[in-house]
C-alpha cells in the first residue's frame, strides 16, 4: 500500500509545542473521544479543558476537532476547517438527524454528548470498549501498524488522523473575546489508509516523516466501520506521539 501525505493544512508554528524524546505509543484504549469544539463557542472552553484532561489518560485517544460554522460570529477559528464540520453531519446523518451542535463529543462513534457535561462524559467513557487489537511499533523512521483478527466482525476502513498536541491561542473578537486558551489533540488532517478484515486483519508501514508533516505532533489509527458510506462504530485504536 502506498501511503500519500496530507496536503498543507496550518501554518501555526509559533504555537506549537512539541515534546523531546522519543515516541509515545498508546495501544489499549478503551474510548476514542471526538470533540467538536469552535474558539468562537461561548460554553466550548469548559468541554475543550475537559478532553485535555481526559487526554492524559492511558484508556483515552482524544480528539479535537474545530469546525467552521462558527466562524462568522466574527472570529475565525485557527484550525477550523470544512472537512471537521461535514464528520460532523456524517455522524448525525448515520445516527438519522440532521442536527449538530458544539461541544459535541461522540464516544467511539456511537454515543454523543454534550462535552461540557462532566458527568454525561464520564458515564459514557466508563461504558466504551474497544475489541479489536491495534498494536504499533516505531523504529528506522517508520511506524509499523498491526491489527488484529476479530472473525465475526465487519470489515472497516483504517483511518490514519494527524493532530498537535498543544496550542494556545489569543482570541481576538467573537464570543470568547480577550481570552487565551488551549487546546489539546487538534485534529490536522484524516485519510483512509486502507481496509481491515476481520479474518485476517491487516499490517501497514508508514514513513514517519510524511505521517507527522505539516506541523502535526502525533497521529492516531482508527479502525471505523462504514453504513451508506458514513461513520460507524469504532472498533480498534492506537496512537503515536512525537
Amino acid at each position: 500500500m502506498n501511503f500519500r501525505p496530507f496536503p498543507a493544512a496550518l501554518a501555526l508554528a509559533l504555537l506549537l509545542a512539541s515534546p523531546a524524546g522519543a515516541g509515545e505509543l498508546r495501544q489499549r484504549p478503551t474510548a476514542v473521544l471526538e470533540l467538536f469544539t469552535s474558539q468562537g463557542c461561548s460554553s466550548c472552553p469548559a468541554a475543550d479543558a475537559l478532553l485535555t484532561e481526559l487526554g492524559s489518560r492511558d484508556e483515552i485517544i482524544a480528539l479535537a476537532y474545530h469546525v467552521d460554522y462558527w466562524d462568522y460570529v466574527g472570529w475565525p477559528d485557527t484550525f477550523g476547517a470544512k472537512a471537521h464540520s461535514d464528520h460532523q453531519r456524517n455522524y448525525a446523518a448515520s445516527w438519522g438527524s440532521s442536527r449538530i451542535f458544539t461541544p459535541q463529543l461522540v464516544v467511539n462513534g456511537t454515543e454523543a454528548v454534550v462535552g461540557s457535561r462532566r458527568q454525561e462524559v464520564d458515564i459514557a467513557v466508563q461504558n466504551a470498549s474497544l475489541s479489536v487489537p491495534v498494536a504499533l511499533s516505531e523504529g528506522g523512521g517508520m511506524l509499523k501498524v498491526s491489527i488484529g483478527p476479530r472473525p465475526g466482525l465487519r470489515a472497516a476502513v483504517v483511518w490514519l488522523v494527524t493532530y498537535i498536541e498543544r496550542a494556545d491561542v489569543d482570541i481576538e473578537r467573537g464570543e470568547n473575546r480577550g481570552k487565551r486558551l488551549a487546546y489539546t489533540q487538534i485534529v490536522t488532517g484524516r485519510q483512509v489508509l486502507g481496509m481491515w478484515e476481520p479474518a485476517t486483519g491487516a499490517t501497514l508501514t508508514l514513513p514517519l516523516a510524511e505521517v507527522l508533516d505539516d506541523g502535526a505532533t502525533g497521529a492516531a489509527i482508527l479502525v471505523q466501520e462504514e453504513r451508506r458510506g458514513l461513520p460507524g462504530r469504532i472498533l480498534g485504536a492506537a496512537s503515536y506521539q512525537r
